[in-house]
């Protein structure tokens, strides 16, 4: 769509106020902080943010680390519905060998010889999507909330297999390293703390 025809909603006072054309905006007085949104956007974000708007006002991009945490719950919930997906798709998995294994022995030993790969899996596809362009796995885009480094910014490959690898150490003794969560502002895993990552999550208005 075209600069000129998208419809800004800007809040002003607290308040949402519009929608406006783009020539309005200049007219107006913008901020880099003013919040600002687009339809098709679930989040405002800053007018900085915005590639027309920093053209047509003169602002310039500002990287600035999150502020908004995403809490024990949500994460949990997150990994809840990621096990949840995987394991369905090993159960469709073993019931599609089924087909070939008539045994009952054979069956049996499938059907539980493989759970041990569910974790690992696991582990692989979480460390690939939260290093990916989405910085997150299904359930955690489902929550609305992403993995970043401790400037918003997406991680490396290396750093989110190294931080999925730490969990091993968040998980012992008594599970403290995700308890740890609690003991800091930024909502931290031990984990996290350990690859220098943070868990976010929208800023809704």
């Amino acid at each position: 769509m075209d600069d000129q025809h998208i419809q800004y909603t800007v809040v002003i006072n607290g308040k949402p106020q519009g929608p406006y054309q783009l020539e309005q905006l200049k007219t107006m007085d913008i901020h880099v902080g003013t919040f600002i949104r687009v339809p098709g956007m679930d989040d405002y974000k800053e007018a900085h943010e915005f590639p027309e708007l920093r053209e047509l006002l003169g602002f310039t991009y500002q990287q600035t680390a999150p502020q908004y945490f995403a809490s024990f719950d949500q994460r949990l919930l997150a990994s809840a519905i990621d096990y949840f997906l995987l394991t369905l798709g090993y159960i469709l998995l073993v019931l599609l060998g089924f087909v070939f294994v008539e045994d009952q022995a054979a069956r049996m030993a499938m059907a539980f010889g493989g759970l041990p790969l569910v974790p690992i899996a696991k582990f692989i596809y979480g460390s690939l999507a939260e290093a990916s362009s989405q910085q997150a796995t299904i359930g955690k885009k489902l929550l609305n909330i992403k993995v970043t480094d401790l400037g918003g910014n997406q991680i490396s490959m290396t750093n989110s297999f190294g931080r999925n690898l730490a969990k091993i150490i968040s998980t012992a003794p008594f599970f403290f390293g995700y308890l740890y969560s609690f003991l800091n502002k930024k909502q931290q895993c031990f984990h996290d703390a350990i690859a220098n990552t943070l868990v976010v999550k929208d800023r809704l208005i």
